[in-house]
């Protein structure tokens, strides 16, 4: 992180200090960063908000998916608010309230960040403790435009935020984060032969996680393509069971301006929303020793039903370990060497190889 956005992480994070007493230290992360990503997309949207409210009262009468073109279009983004309220002029009555309409006004895809990361509950419980107004007022002072904090350091900044989150959590830090040293090892490894072809101009790649967790590994990708040619796009595609690390992946996402359609909730084993799609780059931790007892129906009558035009038709492993099902998820997703190929960078212990059954898997058989 550059030397003049190293001190935000601290500044933002220092708020915490009003938390103490009324919140467990573990739900710090979950003020911090959603009022983050707030202050971060009004900022973003401040430049064309004008434009947006000047049409908003005639979107209204339109359809839903026309309204949503223009609104778009307006913003010139991928989301917009039509609320003329900022977190600046809530005002110090009825903060409450005016919140929670504020947040309303986004669009669909931003509103469902804020509401996974269950926003409303914590703002009434900052109403309650007589610290909304002064939280509010405490982030509408960081300027967090893109103008002063580019793309890219916002979201080092916000994935910062996330790690703290982490380590401030210990009951679930392991649930939906992935250590930052193992994270770039393994996206090094995956990115690393393919130098030459992603220093060419213009050029566009994709890269998917299944077991998407806050987003880390799709950030430690794009900080990598980033790192050897600002030039680069890398668009990212994920999946993630868990809600608040949905939220937090898809908040991040948002910040870094990818289409958040891509980020996906939902069980990837039993219901693969992206089974269309095939990918450049894949990365992955999946939980060791989890079993998939829940879903064994519908994994098995996958395999049987559609054997090798699915992805568990070269075998399916024990129950008792499902790490082997996300790697035979992963080469499900491969391109074809006609189409430049994938490459698959996963993190397994030794359950698939020894205790998940693999040499019967790869024999073809069933439990």
């Amino acid at each position: 992180m550059k030397t003049q956005f190293s001190e935000l992480p601290n500044f933002i994070w220092s708020i915490a200090n009003l938390l103490r007493g009324e919140f467990k230290q573990s739900q710090y992360g979950r003020i911090i960063l959603p009022f983050t990503l707030l202050r971060r997309l009004e900022c973003v949207l401040a430049p064309t908000k004008e434009k947006v409210l000047a049409v908003a009262e005639k979107c209204t009468k339109m359809s839903p998916d026309a309204a949503e073109r223009i609104l778009r279009h307006k913003a010139g983004l991928s989301f917009y608010n039509i609320s003329s309220m900022d977190l600046r002029t809530l005002g110090e009555t009825q903060v409450l309230d005016n919140l929670e309409t504020y947040i309303q006004s986004f669009s669909p895809s931003a509103r469902e960040v804020f509401e996974h990361f269950r926003f409303s509950e914590f703002i009434e419980k900052l109403n309650e403790a007589n610290l909304l107004y002064i939280i509010a007022h405490k982030f509408a002072g960081f300027d967090l435009s893109p103008a002063t904090v580019p793309n890219y350091e916002m979201g080092l900044i916000f994935e910062e935020l996330i790690r703290r989150f982490a380590e401030s959590s210990n009951e679930t830090a392991g649930e939906h984060f992935t250590p930052r040293d193992i994270v770039r090892l393994t996206t090094s490894l995956v990115f690393s032969g393919d130098d030459d072809v992603l220093t060419k101009s213009g050029v566009v790649r994709s890269i998917y996680d299944p077991t998407a967790g806050t987003g880390g590994f799709l950030s430690a990708g794009m900080e990598y393509l980033h790192d050897l040619n600002p030039q680069a796009r890398l668009v990212g595609f994920g999946q993630e069971l868990n809600p608040e690390s949905y939220a937090i992946c898809k908040g991040d996402m948002l910040v870094k301006e990818q289409d958040v359609k891509n980020i996906k909730l939902g069980n990837t084993l039993s219901d693969d929303k992206l089974y269309a799609e095939t990918f450049d780059y894949m990365l992955s931790n999946p939980p060791f020793g989890v079993d998939w007892k829940k879903i064994e129906k519908v994994v098995k009558d996958e395999a049987k039903i559609k054997g090798y035009g699915g992805r568990f038709g070269a075998g399916i492993p024990r129950v008792s370990d499902g790490s082997l099902l996300f790697l035979l998820h992963l080469i499900s997703k491969m391109r074809s060497p006609r189409e430049g190929g994938s490459r698959i960078g996963i993190i397994l212990n030794g359950s698939p190889l020894f205790t998940g059954g693999a040499s019967f898997a790869t024999r073809g058989g069933y439990e």
